[in-house]
C-alpha cells in the first residue's frame, strides 16, 4: 500500500491480505461508524483512513488529519478544540478548532494510544456529546457533526491491562476494527511497491529506471522490512539517486538488505542455532524415501509451531541443494503437484524462508530419477 508522493492516494498489492482489505474499506465506506486502524509503523494506516473518507459519502467534505504523538497536551487540545482569546499566553484572538474545520467530514486521528489520560477524557466528552468547548470558554460553543477514524501501532488491549488507555474510550473507537499486517508477512507485495516507487523516483530524479535483477529481488524477498513501506520507500529513493545503471545488481541495493536475516546464535561464530535435526531427517526422508507431500508432513507441523522456521530452512536448504537451486523441481521432489508451485513460494516468503537459489546453482545436482519425475520442468528460481 502506499500514498503515491504526487498525492494520488492508491492502494498497491497483489496478496490476498490487500484484496481483504479493500473489501474492508468498502465495508467501512458505507457506514459512518468509528473506525479502528491497528499495525505497525509505516505499514499504510493513513492510506486506509483516506481511502474510506474518500468512499464515502463525506467525501465531498474535509478529512483533517492529527499525528497525536507529536503535539503536547495543551497544543493538541487547542488543535482539535480550539480557544478563546487570552485563555493564555500568545492567544490574541478566538481560534476555531480542526473539529468545526471538518463539518460532515473526517477526522483522523494518528497515534491515538500515545494521548495522555487527560487528553484521553476530553476526547470521550466529544465522543458523547458531540460538542465542542473552545479551550478558555465557559460553555459548549457548537456541535458539529464528523466521523472519526483513528490509528495506533500500540496493541491496546495490552495497553488497557496496563492502565495506560481507557476502557471506555476503547470501545468508543473500536466499532470497526481493522489490522493491517506488516509487510514482512505479505512479501508477494515487494515487486509492484517496489517498482512502483522506483518509477516515480526515477522520473523525479531524471535517471533511467534499471531492470531489476533476480538476484536483487531475491534479497528484496529476503529482508523482512521492519520499517515497512515507508522503509521500502526510502530504500526506492536511495536507489534511485544513486543512478546504477541499466541492470539493478545485489551490490547496488543498501548494505542492510545485504545482510542475512537475524538468527540466535550459538557455538562457533555465525553458526546457527542448533535444530531439531532428527526431526529434519526424518520429515526429509519421509518426503524423499516414501513419496510423502510437504503439505502433510512439513506443512501442520510448522504451522503449530512444533518445527522452527530454522527447521524449515534447513528442510528447504536440502531440497535445493538436489535441484541445484531450482524451486520448480523442489516442488515436484517434495511431492507436490506442478500447480502448488505459486502457493509454495507464498508460504516460504510470507515466513521468511525463502532462500536465494543463486548459492546453490554451483553445486551438482544429486536429483535422481527415483526423486526427480522425467517430465521435463521449465527452470526458474
Amino acid at each position: 500500500m502506499s500514498v503515491s508522493p504526487n498525492s494520488e492516494v492508491r492502494l498497491l498489492g497483489q496478496s490476498e491480505a490487500v484484496r481483504n482489505i479493500l473489501a474492508d474499506i468498502d465495508c467501512a465506506a458505507r457506514s459512518g461508524a468509528k473506525v479502528l486502524i491497528t499495525g505497525e509503523t509505516g505499514v499504510g494506516k493513513e492510506v486506509v483512513a483516506r481511502l474510506i473518507h474518500q468512499r464515502s459519502a463525506r467525501a465531498a467534505a474535509k478529512l483533517v488529519t492529527v499525528n497525536c504523538a507529536g503535539l503536547p497536551d495543551s497544543l493538541l487540545e487547542s488543535e482539535l478544540f480550539g480557544h478563546v482569546r487570552g485563555s493564555f499566553t500568545g492567544a490574541y484572538r478566538d481560534k476555531p478548532g480542526l473539529l468545526e474545520m471538518a463539518p460532515n467530514g473526517t477526522v483522523f486521528l494518528d497515534e491515538v494510544g500515545e494521548m495522555s489520560p487527560r487528553m484521553q477524557v476530553v476526547l470521550l466528552r466529544f465522543l458523547e456529546t458531540g460538542e465542542i468547548q473552545r479551550i478558555g470558554a465557559d460553555r459548549s460553543h457548537a456541535r458539529v457533526n464528523v466521523r472519526l477514524i483513528t490509528a495506533t501501532n500500540r496493541d491496546l488491549p495490552k495497553e488497557l491491562a496496563a492502565g495506560n488507555f481507557r476502557e471506555d474510550l476503547f470501545f468508543r473507537l473500536n466499532v470497526i476494527r481493522m489490522t493491517i499486517p506488516p509487510l514482512r508477512e505479505r512479501i508477494e507485495d515487494v515487486p509492484l511497491l517496489f517498482n512502483h516507487y522506483l518509477a516515480y523516483y526515477c522520473e523525479q530524479h531524471r535517471v533511467e529506471q534499471p531492470e531489476v535483477s533476480q538476484a536483487a529481488l531475491d534479497l528484496l524477498f529476503a529482508y523482512r522490512w521492519p520499517g515497512n513501506i515507508r522503509e521500502l520507500r526510502n530504500v526506492t529513493e536511495r536507489i534511485a539517486l544513486k543512478s546504477v545503471g541499466p541492470v539493478l545488481r545485489p551490490a547496488d541495493l543498501p548494505s542492510e538488505l545485504l545482510k542475512p536475516a537475524s538468527r540466535p546464535q550459538s557455538g562457533a561464530a555465525g553458526a546457527p542455532a542448533p535444530s531439531h535435526s532428527a526431526q529434519v531427517e526424518e520429515m526429509t526422508q519421509r518426503m524423499l524415501r516414501q513419496g510423502e507431500s510437504f503439505w502433510s508432513v512439513v506443512y501442520p507441523v510448522f504451522m503449530s509451531r512444533d518445527l522452527t522456521r530454522d527447521d524449515l530452512r534447513r528442510i528447504i536448504e536440502i531440497g535445493l541443494e538436489s535441484t541445484n537451486g531450482n524451486y520448480r523441481l523442489l516442488v515436484a521432489l517434495y511431492n507436490m503437484p506442478n500447480e502448488d508451485y505459486k502457493r509454495f513460494l507464498g508460504f516460504l516468503r510470507k515466513h521468511n524462508c525463502h532462500l536465494p537459489f543463486q548459492r546453490f546453482r554451483t553445486i551438482p545436482s544429486r536429483a535422481n530419477s527415483s526423486n526427480v519425475p522425467r517430465t521435463p520442468v521449465a527452470v526458474a528460481g
